[in-house]
């Protein structure tokens, strides 16, 4: 790929995406490349595990969130959107939509009915970079996101749409009655809840806390 060089030019540019990397390390013959090449054979007996028994995938992911600092709160909530994801990315791919470009058009619809933003521009927002940007959404914004695609997901079904174009127009109608539920919301509250905060910000400085607190209590005992 032609990329900028170190003298401003535009060069071409050896590239690799993930997998690439992940062979090209594989292949090395150099002992110092075993940590990495037995890390993945690691990786990929868990994977092959949770394919086995999806219920170790799903107890992965608790501990993940757990790990950064999330209350068992917002993980409940952020894993029953991943359920609601799922549906509806099934109903994509039986519907005609393509992984990837079609995707990102379908959730970019949902998202800016429901928020008035686009998944990047709400990013963008929230200063966030390729991180999921789910992962910083407090409570309200991941019960909003559930019920734009629950709501795309059923209107899916019920009228049996096929190809991007219905599937597009399902897709900004399922995020507008999202949409006017955050805004009779909002309304209540006196306040926008889509704001530049950043739930993931807050959940590592809890996080913090508590082990500041752990350790005065260990030092006054």
């Amino acid at each position: 790929m032609k990329l900028p060089a170190p003298d401003g030019k535009i060069r071409p540019t050896d590239c690799a995406n993930t997998e690439s990397i992940f062979r090209i390390i594989q292949s090395i013959p150099s002992k110092k490349a075993e940590p990495f090449k037995r890390w993945f054979a690691k990786v990929g007996y868990e994977r092959v595990r949770e394919i086995e028994n999806p219920e170790l995938a799903h107890a992965r992911i608790i501990e993940h969130y757990r790990a950064k600092g999330y209350s068992d709160e917002w993980i409940d909530k952020r894993v029953r959107g991943i359920a609601v994801r799922d549906e509806l990315t099934c109903e994509w791919e039986r519907r005609g939509a393509r992984a990837g470009k079609d995707y990102s058009i379908l959730t970019s619809e949902i998202s800016k009915a429901t928020f008035g933003l686009t998944p990047s521009q709400y990013k963008e927002l929230k200063n966030i970079g390729r991180e999921s940007l789910r992962d910083h959404m407090d409570d309200m914004e991941l019960i909003l996101t559930m019920f734009g695609e629950a709501a795309t997901s059923r209107l899916h079904r019920e009228r049996d749409s096929e190809g991007v174009p219905k599937l597009k127009t399902d897709a900004r109608n399922g995020g507008n009655v999202a949409g006017v539920a955050r805004r009779s919301f909002e309304d209540q509250l006196g306040k926008s809840i889509v704001t530049d905060e950043n739930y993931l910000n807050e959940a590592e400085r809890s996080k913090r806390r508590k082990h500041l607190t752990r350790g005065r209590d260990y030092q006054s005992g």
